[in-house]
């Protein structure tokens, strides 16, 4: 699948819930759907996190 076809697919379960469910709904939705993006990247090995916790070990 690709990947122009699940942005479009996203784009339309969010237009769906923002139609029946609110606003509300929506930013839930998105906000759940952005938390599985990022989860999916870091196990696919495409976004590296160690970046962010590890302290830098170079002194000023």
């Amino acid at each position: 699948m690709s990947k122009t076809l699940i942005g479009l697919l996203v784009g339309l379960t969010l237009g769906i819930v923002a139609f029946f469910g609110g606003f509300l709904a929506f930013l839930i939705v998105a906000i759940c759907g952005g938390l599985g993006l990022v989860i999916g990247l870091v196990l696919d090995g495409r976004l590296d996190l160690s970046a962010l916790s590890s302290r830098s070990t170079t002194r000023r």
